[in-house]
């Protein structure tokens, strides 16, 4: 059969198959990001049913979904009101770094695996997915409650770190001199802070540019924009969910609301082809053996995330339901935590280190949401009795 037609029959049978699953979603009240991610591992390397061909065309998807994910959220804020949390939640954001970075390096160290091993952990351990975050808030309408903005803030925080982070443990992964590794965290720090000087001064020509009175016209501005934006970031060894998300807050007012409800269906496709992709990333068979090491870190980081919102949060004059929705929210792992994993795997730092992140990784992604969706109804019954 000719290779095109199979990667669309593949691809087909996987998106109807996540209509299914979606809908059974609905049914049940529940978030379909769970499904997916078991939709993945059926798909994927040792799954049921393999999909081999059309593989790369789905990653390419997948990374889609991502920069749409992050535009869309950066859509909800502009740069000013960016800044000034990032400034006011300076100091959640080093609390944040030092809770969830330190359970990751510390199991690699007991574990006897070595410091590059440490260093690896630690970034698996420590970033929230911000992928499957703003899936969340966007499907249990926390978009405009307050605690929002800090939660938003904490994940921006956590993707600059990521551009400083990224370079160094590529450098240390290579075996590379000091002053290569200075030069890329430079090159990185350089990127972020032209993009985001771009958005603040100079939004309103962006804006200008964008805007156009047909939506077909505006769509693929907007969306060609955020691609081309995240890709040069992404060249420049800064992640390009932060490109994208910069172009997001670099609209504002009106325009921000017509381009988010053009992008809106865009978004949800390419954001579930994402997360049946991070299932095909791992093997089942290799889950098993470190599924009780990777629950207990995965318990662990729940708590440490729990604790840092609810500290960010409470900073922020936000009230206790609101606390622990910021907490709860920040508990998804997801794509930068498969990234750093595969990174570590490949430069051959220890052979079980890809198996517990994947495990790690699936447990918080499938836990998450699901931890929003059952204690929403119960942190609303604690704010009315309150009231």
């Amino acid at each position: 059969m000719h290779e095109t037609a199979v990667i669309f029959l593949e691809f087909g049978a996987v998106l109807l198959g996540l209509g299914i699953l979606g809908a059974l979603a609905l049914r049940g009240g529940i978030s379909p990001i769970p499904l997916y991610l078991i939709a993945g591992l059926a798909f994927g390397t040792g799954g049921v049913l393999p999909l081999a061909t059309s593989e790369s065309f789905i990653s390419t998807g997948a990374e889609m979904g991502v920069v749409l994910l992050l535009l869309t959220l950066g859509l909800e804020y502009n740069a000013d009101e960016l800044v000034t949390s990032m400034t006011s939640n300076f100091r959640a954001g080093l609390v944040d770094l030092v809770l969830n970075a330190a359970p990751g390096a510390i199991i690699a160290l007991l574990l006897g695996w070595g410091p590059v091993a440490a260093v690896a952990m630690a970034g698996v351990t420590y970033a929230t997915s911000s992928g499957i975050t703003a899936k969340v808030l966007s499907d249990l309408g926390w978009i405009g409650n307050r605690e929002t903005p800090t939660v938003l803030s904490l994940l921006v925080f956590e993707d600059l770190t990521m551009a400083i982070y990224l370079p160094v443990l590529t450098t240390m992964l290579a075996g590379l001199s000091l002053l290569s590794g200075a030069i890329s965290v430079g090159i990185a720090l350089l990127t972020v802070s032209v993009v985001l000087v771009v958005a603040l001064k100079f939004g309103r020509y962006i804006e200008a540019f964008v805007r156009s009175p047909n939506n077909e016209v505006m769509l693929l501005k907007v969306v060609g924009l955020a691609l081309l934006v995240a890709g040069l970031a992404q060249q420049l060894q800064v992640s390009a969910a932060v490109g994208a998300f910069l172009v997001g807050i670099a609209l504002s007012g009106q325009l921000a609301e017509d381009a988010h409800a053009l992008l809106a269906p865009l978004r949800d496709l390419f954001a579930a082809v994402f997360f049946v992709f991070f299932g095909f990333q791992t093997d089942p068979s290799k889950i098993l053996p470190v599924a009780g090491l990777a629950a207990l870190l995965a318990l662990i980081s729940m708590i440490t995330k729990l604790l840092t919102g609810m500290y960010a949060a409470r900073r922020a004059g936000i009230a206790k339901a609101g606390q622990a929705r910021a907490g709860i929210a920040l508990i998804p792992r997801g794509e930068f935590n498969i990234v750093i994993a595969g990174l570590a795997v490949g430069a051959g730092v220890h052979p079980d280190l890809g198996a517990l992140a994947a495990a790690y990784v699936l447990i918080l992604a499938a836990f998450g949401p699901l931890a929003a969706k059952l204690v929403q109804p119960l942190i609303t019954a604690i704010t009315e009795r309150a009231a």
